[in-house]
């Protein structure tokens, strides 16, 4: 229990962290930071739901109520869409991976441990996508967003394959889990290539 408390309070200072880094060139600490709250407000609403109705859906229930947070801050704080999502992906990574390898260490869990290692690879994954997206000359709009977008595509591609080999995996929502990461996968595609249109 303390241990669990550790890791989601050591995950939320690095989210704000990141959250804050990723946004400070362009909007004011002020205005970050109420965005942060609002996404994580979110966050635990949904996480309080999944555990009082179903469990296994604490992932999907938690990311829902964060995206739902993250519109209620575009719609008050008119940050952008593209550039607020990808600080909330990609600051949400270094928190979802403490939250596999915690796992991990008290069920003495492989596959926590493995899924710990692949979200640890995106990390490094999106640090690339996001200091070389510029230099990809089929990336013609240049925009911010590339990295997040790019980043789930990835994670959710590879959890879509995890499910239907049915490995049993923390944050899986059962029989549902296959069709609901290659939904997801499908709307961030076509975020992706609406992203990367080119204004004339």
């Amino acid at each position: 229990m303390l241990e669990s408390i550790g890791v989601a309070v050591f995950g939320i200072l690095i989210f704000l962290f990141l959250f804050w880094k990723r946004l400070k060139e362009d909007y004011a600490a002020e205005i970050i930071f109420k965005s942060a709250t609002y996404i994580l407000a979110g966050i635990g609403i949904g996480y309080a739901i999944a555990s009082g109705f179903f469990p296994a859906w604490f992932f999907w229930t938690a990311a829902t109520g964060g995206l739902v947070g993250l519109a209620f801050a575009i719609l008050r704080f008119r940050v952008r869409f593209y550039e607020t999502l990808e600080a909330f992906i990609l600051s949400s990574l270094p928190w979802l991976a403490l939250v596999f390898l915690q796992d991990s260490v008290a069920k003495s869990s492989l596959s926590s441990f493995l899924a710990f290692l692949v979200i640890l690879i995106m990390v490094f994954v999106a640090y690339y996508f996001d200091t070389h997206y510029k230099r990809f000359s089929w990336y013609k709009s240049g925009k911010i967003g590339f990295a997040g977008l790019a980043t789930a595509i990835l994670i959710f591609l590879i959890r879509s394959a995890i499910a239907i080999v049915k490995v049993p995996m923390l944050s899986f929502a059962g029989s549902g889990e296959t069709a609901l990461s290659g939904v997801t996968v499908l709307i961030c595609f076509l975020l992706f290539l609406n992203l990367g249109k080119v204004k004339k």
